[in-house]
């Protein structure tokens, strides 16, 4: 294929090419108990042995709504800034599937519990798209089908059957991979500070089908294929990169795209053949006739709505107004657990604007590094607050303060200043200290000197000098002033 994405066009043979994109995505309830049965939702279990009744499609069993789930439903349906149909019907989905046992699946077609919303996505060269989501609905999942246990059979384990999906269909709002993945990475924040969705993409708690096409810039809307089961962002990017451009090569050598339902390849990152797209009238929906319309109490529905935390862009908001700049929030806001442990910093006496620059620039990085999430670093809100906060005083360095950082990552004291004092870490602020280290430098670098006369910048090489002469101790700020008028240079030099 010879094409290249430059910015949202392709560009191919013919010409550019538009990819239109919209999203699937495929949310676990966060709930102990299944949408229709009490059987447990718990990750890992031993195969089948979560498995009620119902789940197993037994004979004269009936479903029961989970009163919690449909709270879950509505909460997340606020979150996105979406409309309540306080009048919603489950229906019957049909379809045959091995891990299917009743061979229809409850779900929700022309009435769900959640209309219209959608989300702004920030993108990383600060533009914002507006993303339309078209529905939520609720219902439940299969079970899974295990190929890879026996050469000769398909094993089938139906821990899953009955478990609680809310799916959440955007509009075809999307137009690059990137927009495609930030979606996704935005939806999973907002579940995630909501608490309806833990977000675990490789425990199978979220995933997507990426429906993909492409057009010409401002034509008719082109034939779309499905990408299934996408569990990460990354993968989304890849998913959306490969189809855009298999699509385009398939019209620029002559054929057409066929609708139909693809898979990723993660370890090729290429799409290939599953089947056919079915259209709604292959599942021969109609309202299952066990289950009354699902009808919701506005009095209740307004309950959750003032129970509802601080979501993403309301935090961004507010950082913002502390000082952060932008970016710094955003990064802040992405995962729940960053913007609770900055909280938690700026509980403990940290100034934000210094805490989220230490946090963006020194810690996550080293947690990154390391293999580590937030909740698994070693060093606590407290401590880092406590860095942040002789730094902002002039106690220490920022040299200074990355070694105090490391020696408590490894010891765990849970004391930076003890660290501090202990080891005689305190900045050297007192003038004739810095200046008596000043001078050595000076007499000791004639020819030095001499060059930064005609080149004035080079007086960085004595900061430098005296930074490593005292241990990395000296106030560099009062370092560089007195070695100016030392050399005899003016400020603005």
């Amino acid at each position: 294929m010879n094409t290249h994405v430059a910015n949202k066009l392709i560009d191919g043979s013919t010409g550019a090419w538009e990819v239109v994109i919209g999203l699937e995505v495929h949310a676990q309830v966060a709930s102990r108990a299944k949408l229709f049965s009490g059987a447990s939702t718990e990750f890992g279990g031993l195969p089948n042995a979560q498995v009620s009744f119902v789940d197993a499609a037994f004979p004269g069993m009936l479903p029961v709504i989970n009163r919690f789930c449909v709270e879950q439903a509505v909460k997340t349906g606020l979150g996105l800034n979406a409309k309540l149909n306080l009048t919603s019907v489950f229906d019957r989905k049909n379809y045959f599937y091995p891990d299917l046992p009743a061979g229809y699946q409850i779900s929700q077609y022309k009435q769900p519990v959640v209309g219209e919303g959608g989300i702004d996505l920030d993108l990383a060269d600060g533009e914002v798209v507006h993303v339309g989501i078209e529905r939520l609905h609720l219902e439940q999942d299969a079970g899974k089908s295990l190929h890879d246990q026996s050469p000769d059979y398909t094993y089938v384990d139906l821990n899953r059957a009955g478990v609680a999906l809310m799916e959440i269909v955007s509009r075809p709002d999307m137009r690059s991979s990137a927009e495609a993945a930030a979606f996704l990475g935005k939806l999973r924040a907002i579940l995630r500070y909501l608490g309806t969705c833990d977000g675990n993409m490789e425990e199978g708690s979220m995933r997507a089908d990426v429906n993909v096409s492409v057009r010409r810039p401002g034509g008719p809307l082109g034939t779309r294929c499905e990408i299934k089961n996408v569990n990460s962002m990354r993968f989304v990017a890849q998913a959306v990169e490969y189809e855009a451009r298999r699509q385009i090569d398939v019209i620029e050598n002559g054929g057409a795209v066929q609708q139909e339902t693809r898979l990723f390849d993660s370890r090729t990152g290429h799409t290939r053949p599953m089947r056919s797209k079915e259209d709604s009238p292959d599942y021969r929906y109609f309202p299952d006739p066990d289950l009354l319309p699902l009808v919701l109490d506005r009095a209740w529905v307004d309950e959750i709505a003032r129970g509802l935390p601080e979501l993403p862009d309301q935090k961004k908001a507010r950082y913002v107004a502390l000082g952060l700049s932008l970016y710094d929030a955003s990064v802040l806001v992405a995962e729940r657990e960053a913007a609770e442990y900055f909280e938690s910093m700026l509980a403990h006496g940290a100034e934000p604007k210094a805490a989220a620059n230490w946090l963006n620039n020194e810690y996550f990085g080293r947690l990154n590094k390391a293999g580590l999430t937030i909740a698994t670093g070693p060093v606590s809100a407290a401590a880092n607050a406590e860095i942040v906060g002789m730094m902002s005083a002039n106690v220490i360095s920022g040299k200074i303060a990355k070694d105090v950082l490391e020696v408590e990552w490894v010891e765990r004291t849970g004391s930076p200043k003890t660290i501090v004092e202990s080891r005689g870490l305190k900045q050297v602020s007192d003038d004739r200290a810095i200046e008596a280290a000043v001078d050595a430098v000076i007499a000791a670098n004639p020819t030095r000197v001499a060059e930064v006369k005609s080149k004035p910048k080079a007086a960085a090489w004595f900061v430098g000098q005296v930074m490593k002469s005292t241990g990395g101790k000296a106030n560099p700020q009062k370092v560089n002033a007195v070695l100016r008028r030392r050399l005899g240079l003016s400020d603005e030099g």
